[in-house]
């Protein structure tokens, strides 16, 4: 049997690290949030709306999609917060959330060119 080499826990440290942790139920939602970014079409439509606000026709024209597949991920986008919407007459405009989401874009594609 092998014997325990750890010997020493940093108790303050621990308690340190463990005051700072978010609660358990945020750390969810945090995980949920980055869920929503696992998917190809959502990060093109995010960088489709990263030039300007569009309807959902032209977002499918852009990305060679059907309009229903660009709704029902506009759907989910919006439920997460990060697209928001606003009405033109009968046609839906759909832009970014705010400006945290171009961060979140753009730091994520700095880390992959690296």
């Amino acid at each position: 049997m092998e014997e325990n080499t750890y010997i020493h826990v940093d108790q303050e440290t621990v308690r340190g690290i463990e005051k700072r942790m978010p609660p358990q139920e945020e750390l969810l939602d945090l995980a949920d949030f980055f869920k929503v970014f696992g998917d190809g079409t959502r990060l093109k439509i995010l960088y489709v709306l990263l030039s300007t606000e569009m309807c959902v026709y032209d977002i499918a024209a852009v990305l060679g999609m059907s309009q229903s597949a660009i709704s029902h991920q506009l759907r989910v986008l919006k439920q997460m917060a990060l697209v928001k919407n606003r009405r033109e007459g009968k046609t839906i405009f759909y832009s970014l959330a705010d400006s945290h989401i171009v961060t979140i874009l753009s730091q994520g594609l700095d880390h992959i060119e690296e």
